[in-house]
């Protein structure tokens, strides 16, 4: 098998075995062995270490780190106004000296983002007050819900309760997601987004094959129809929910959008395949392709329109005036200025080339050329040498990131050449967050490395694909094209070299993710230590 447990028998265990085993239901969605509290209870212990993590010192420092000098107080202004308002000069200094402060001049600001995040981050303060713990609260509970999903979703794909867990913790110790869970920034809210909607989609994928499995066991022979049965997708509702927040944080979010979109269909199309209905592609476009469009698109649009709601239907934002209202037809009233809003904003973001000392080109993302200096100060008699350093560097954990440039190599061969479902997930997920930047990129559009927060949770299931693989089945597997019955539950389990090797490598791998992870810890979260301290973790001179 491909994983510790089991492997989706339409992937690897059917084919190299040429047999199919149990019902078709067991063929199209093997349940998950094991148990199902432990299967609960080592996520949530993992969530709760990232959890800690993350809230643990949140309020330092107690200053306006890089971009929050711009979301906490857009945040601030959509709980007062509804939409984003024009600050005077020194608010910053204003609202960490008092956060009940004045700091509103006359009128409203242009804004180049949706919503959505600040939304999002507006809640933190609603609940905290404006200031620093406030505005960064709701990153940093996006971020520690972030680490639950994946350990549950890796869960799902990989059938090891074990694995998930380890893609949990890896995503807890990646330093880019933990600054930037850290930070009243937008990009933690597309992650969160997106990787809610995968999840969403891959539970799909396992009830709606069950379903398909049903119907066609039911029919025993008989006609479906045309096309084979229809199976509704329940859990795309939730998907093109997640999806329209992500593209109501970031427009961004359409990529993952496009990019889940046919990832779905193409699910669709394998499923009935492999139950061995009757037209599977047509069947697929006919009956799936559709819906799928409405539960995933159409939501997805409506829920970005709904997160404008501020500005629609209350007076004074940008470009609204004071003809808003709440009644129901100034949604439609408000079409044509929030269409004008939106070229605008499109403007700003084709037109973005000024030089920034931290800027990063989307080729430079995977290897870390150049993070960015969220803070940095140089307190004086604090660390008891005669210079010390306080910085926040956005930076991904280089073990974890180098490694998963392997991984995502590996994966390529295991999609390319075993038809490994989830490898082919995971690169979508990957290609979706990176690939696009290339396009701007090359017309010098100013872009940083924390773009990439939303590939991290799929570089990370790379990662943990890759171990499975590497640490082998817990049963070794029957002569190949063997007819029969699958294994008992109760058979022996065979523990050989490559298991014990795999799992050794394997750990180690964590273990050493953990120890560079803590190695790094100080300069991510802001902790004070000599300047000599401070450069020896400057590994390269970019990244100063």
């Amino acid at each position: 098998m491909a994983m510790t447990d089991y492997a989706p028998a339409d992937t690897l265990d059917g084919r190299l075995q040429g047999r199919r085993t149990g019902t078709l239901r067991e063929w199209l969605a093997p349940p998950i062995p094991g148990s199902a509290l432990i299967g609960w209870l080592g996520p949530l212990l993992v969530t709760a270490f990232a959890g800690f993590l993350r809230f643990d010192r949140l309020a330092n420092p107690h200053a306006v780190v890089f971009d929050e000098t711009y979301y906490a107080k857009d945040s601030l202004a959509l709980l007062k106004f509804g939409w984003e308002h024009s600050t005077v000069k020194d608010a910053d200094k204003l609202l960490l000296a008092n956060q009940n402060a004045d700091i509103w001049a006359d009128g409203p600001s242009f804004v180049a983002h949706p919503p959505a995040g600040k939304w999002m981050i507006a809640l933190g303060e609603w609940m905290f007050g404006a200031t620093p713990f406030g505005w960064r609260f709701m990153p940093a509970l996006a971020g520690t819900l972030s680490v639950l999903i994946l350990c549950r979703v890796a869960r799902r794909m990989t059938g090891s309760t074990l694995l998930g867990c380890a893609a949990g913790l890896l995503l807890a110790l990646d330093g880019l997601m933990f600054v930037t869970s850290r930070a009243a920034l937008l990009d933690i809210f597309v992650m969160f987004w997106v990787l809610a909607a995968f999840a969403c989609l891959v539970a799909d994928r396992d009830v709606s094959r069950r379903r398909l499995a049903d119907a066609v066991e039911r029919a025993h022979g008989a006609p479906a129809g045309a096309f084979g049965p229809f199976v509704m997708h329940w859990w795309r509702i939730p998907a093109g929910l997640c999806l329209g927040m992500a593209l109501a944080t970031k427009w961004t979010g359409v990529y993952y959008i496009a990019a889940f979109g046919i990832m779905v269909v193409l699910w669709d199309y394998g499923a009935r395949r492999a139950a061995r209905v009757e037209r599977p592609f047509t069947g697929a476009l006919a009956l799936e392709a559709g819906p799928a469009f409405l539960q995933l698109v159409v939501i997805a649009v409506i829920t970005y329109l709904a997160s404008w709601w501020g500005w629609i239907f209350r007076p004074g934002g940008w470009g609204r005036g004071e003809v808003a209202g709440f009644a129901p037809w100034r949604l439609v009233e408000a079409m044509p200025d929030l269409w004008k809003y939106h070229r605008e904003m499109w403007n700003f973001h084709t037109g973005l080339d000024a030089k920034h000392p931290y800027q990063s080109w989307p080729w430079d993302w995977p290897i870390l050329h150049r993070p960015v200096a969220f803070f940095y100060t140089e307190p004086k008699g604090q660390c008891g040498a005669a210079k010390c350093s306080r910085e926040i560097l956005g930076i991904g954990t280089p073990v974890l990131w180098w490694g998963a440039l392997v991984a995502l190599v590996v994966c390529v061969g295991l999609w390319a050449v075993l038809r490994d479902w989830r490898a082919g997930a995971i690169l979508l997920g990957v290609v979706a967050g990176w690939v696009p930047w290339f396009v701007p990129a090359f017309s010098d559009r100013t872009m940083f490395l924390f773009y990439a927060t939303p590939m991290i949770p799929f570089m990370v299931l790379a990662v943990v694909l890759v171990l499975g693989y590497l640490i082998g089945p817990a049963r070794e597997p029957g002569p190949a094209l063997e007819p029969g019955p699958a294994p008992e539950p109760g058979a022996a389990t065979v523990v050989g070299t490559r298991r014990i090797v795999g799992s050794a490598a394997a750990g180690a791998f964590v273990l050493l993710v953990l120890v560079n992870f803590a190695y790094f810890y100080p300069i991510l979260a802001a902790k004070v230590i000599t300047y000599d301290q401070w450069k020896d973790r400057i590994w390269f001179g970019s990244w100063i």
